[in-house]
């Protein structure tokens, strides 16, 4: 039997140095209460780019720096940004959310 992917992995268009290292891959999890310290809520839920930038250092592994956050095309940091909003919204309304499209 194979191994599950992560569901909270985030595959990146063009792989970050982190420590060395090129990483093609970012996993974020569940922010807990005091990672949201100094963050407005409402930004997050807009996901504004200020106030996701600061959360994703965060809730990340490997941990990207803010420099680095600064410097991901687009399309990764939406992708991020995305997938980082999941964890703000229970299952059964994303879920009423996606069936509503």
């Amino acid at each position: 039997m194979g191994k599950k992917p992560n569901p909270n992995a985030v595959p990146l268009s063009a792989p970050v140095k982190i420590d060395g290292q090129e990483v093609t891959e970012i996993t974020l999890r569940k922010p807990k209460a005091g990672e949201m310290r100094g963050l407005k809520l409402s930004n997050i839920l807009q996901m504004d780019v200020a106030e996701m930038s600061k959360l994703l250092p965060r809730i990340s592994a490997p941990p990207l720096d803010g420099t680095q956050v600064a410097d991901l095309p687009a399309d990764d940091f939406t992708a991020l940004a995305t997938k980082a909003l999941t964890f703000f919204v229970a299952k059964g309304q994303m879920e009423a959310v996606v069936a509503s499209l």
